[in-house]
């Protein structure tokens, strides 16, 4: 299979699909869970996706070294192109990770204006973003005010964003802690353990909310299942 094989052909596609184009230019996905679901697998499935169609990639983690992130891409992209038999696979991911930039902070000292002041600067330099990836956010230090200074840079730069948290439970509606940035939320997904799978579930879709849907990880990979 061939690199554009491999964008065409990717468990994304169908993510997006059922999310109703999943997270656009000018939008903000969060995905939450308890610990250690797979958030993190999700989102650099997104990032590897947005990469492979040449597009530049930020991976900011608040809960991870950068080192460690670095190798949750190297391990994911190998899975993937070992599972779709990716022809040329090295070469394809040196041209990858070229449009990658992983940052790491911590929020109890670096707030999200800061994030945004740092994203721009590499744009100035030369590294224009058409992604942004926020792992381990924890919404309970941010105000509302935060995330609407994160949407407003989202649609003036056409970025899409994608973060995830933490939330022990979902069972309708939004939890406590995202309710405040409900309005500048524009997906949020919930993971849940299931015996043969971690299921995917809808807590909001854009003007749809509580619904659930066929998408889910592989227990094994962490990988989004194929359709």
């Amino acid at each position: 299979m061939v690199k554009q094989d491999l964008i065409e052909r990717s468990p994304v596609r169908n993510f997006e699909k059922t999310l109703g184009g999943g997270v656009k230019a000018g939008e903000i996905g969060v995905i939450v869970s308890k610990k250690g679901l797979g958030k993190t697998s999700i989102l650099v499935q997104l990032g590897i996706d947005q990469l492979l169609q040449g597009n530049h990639v930020v991976h900011v983690s608040f809960n991870q070294q950068a080192a460690h992130v670095m190798t949750w891409y190297e391990d994911i992209f190998t899975e993937l192109a070992k599972k779709k038999n990716l022809d040329r696979a090295a070469d394809v991911k040196e041209e990858v990770v070229s449009k990658r930039i992983v940052l790491n902070f911590n929020q109890d000292t670096v707030r999200t204006a800061q994030v945004i002041k740092t994203i721009k600067a590499l744009a100035e330099g030369g590294a224009k973003t058409e992604a942004v990836i926020i792992d381990g956010f924890d919404f309970t230090k941010a105000l509302p005010e935060s995330m609407k200074l994160m949407k407003e840079f989202a649609k003036e730069s056409g970025l899409s964003i994608w973060y995830s948290a933490n939330a022990e439970t979902a069972d309708k509606g939004l939890p406590t802690d995202l309710v405040p940035f409900s309005n500048e939320l524009d997906v949020v997904l919930y993971l849940e353990s299931k015996p043969d799978s971690i299921q995917i579930k809808v807590l909001k879709e854009h003007a749809k909310s509580d619904y659930t849907t066929e998408l889910k990880l592989d227990v094994k990979t962490l990988l989004i299942a194929d359709k």
